[in-house]
């Protein structure tokens, strides 16, 4: 199955006192551009997100958001400076005996102080974390995937539908080309013999102008190459992705043969057909730029 260059996915867990949600999107890109962002204390995990993002997808813009929320009550602890408050405390005490001053001190008072309190955060196991990041951006790239592969489908659908338009379109080619010479044949005669009205047309030259047309305004072999670029098309597209690029190369083909079919006709029928041609093989390379 195909996959989409285009795609989301999201996995949030609560895990060893952490809640730890991740985001991945991408969006189309001729190479794989994978960028990590979390916070910066946790940067040990980065490698191991982005092999993981490598793993999962070929190509494409891919951005993956990590977002780390501590559960714990004990992931920061408070400590009371009891120098620097004996310190204040005797100040204020003093001031107010010397002073004469009203009011009392009290802990709200002495609390507001600054350096009263030490607030320092637990270390944490980067080791476990990382660990666990890994974890939850597993889930997020399963989801992340699900999506692509959805879009994927709905995308080969289109692309298979839009190849029997071509199809069709080249088999209608193929029947009316024969016509055209016919055609010019009998408007050769026609002419010759307004011409020369009072003598025999000579069939010979008008055999040997008719060959000479038909040669020229033959596609027969462009034809042929354009089914089998259909054919490959489709047989890519059941091998699933990464084809992309594969697709891309073929897309120019399946345009040059439609190119050549449109240079030698000579017919207002084909032509307009080949501009139809040429509109579908468009459509189908806005598609193909979005898969994998």
């Amino acid at each position: 199955m195909i996959k989409s260059m285009t795609g989301y996915g999201r996995n949030e867990s609560s895990v060893h006192d952490r809640t730890l949600t991740i985001e991945v999107k991408s969006v189309n890109n001729r190479y794989l551009d994978c960028n990590v962002r979390l916070p910066r204390v946790y940067i040990c995990a980065e490698d191991g997100v982005q092999r993981r993002v490598k793993q999962t997808i070929s190509r494409g813009k891919v951005d993956v958001y990590i977002n780390i929320e501590n559960t714990s009550d004990d992931a920061i602890s408070v400590t009371l400076n009891q120098a620097m408050a004996a310190g204040y405390l005797s100040a204020l005490h003093t001031m107010v005996d010397t002073f004469q001053l009203p009011g009392q001190v009290d802990v709200s008072l002495l609390s507001r102080f600054p350096d009263i309190f030490h607030v320092d955060k637990i270390p944490e196991d980067l080791e476990q974390l990382t660990a666990d990041i890994h974890q939850v951006a597993e889930g997020a790239l399963q989801d992340f995937n699900a999506m692509r592969g959805r879009e994927g489908q709905k995308l080969e659908e289109d692309l298979h539908g839009r190849l029997g338009t071509l199809a069709r379109y080249t088999e209608v080619v193929e029947q009316r080309s024969p016509q055209t010479v016919s055609e010019y044949r009998a408007r050769l005669t026609a002419k010759l013999q307004e011409v020369l009205t009072d003598r025999q047309v000579e069939e010979s030259r008008v055999l040997t102008e008719t060959a000479i047309f038909a040669d020229k305004v033959a596609v027969d072999e462009e034809t042929v190459r354009l089914r089998s670029h259909i054919t490959q098309f489709r047989d890519m597209l059941s091998q699933g992705s990464p084809i992309g690029r594969k697709l891309d190369f073929l897309i120019q083909e399946m345009n040059r043969e439609t190119n050549t079919i449109g240079s030698k006709c000579n017919d207002l029928e084909i032509s307009t057909i080949v501009v139809n041609m040429k509109a579908e093989i468009e459509k189908i390379r806005e598609q193909v730029q979005n898969i994998e």
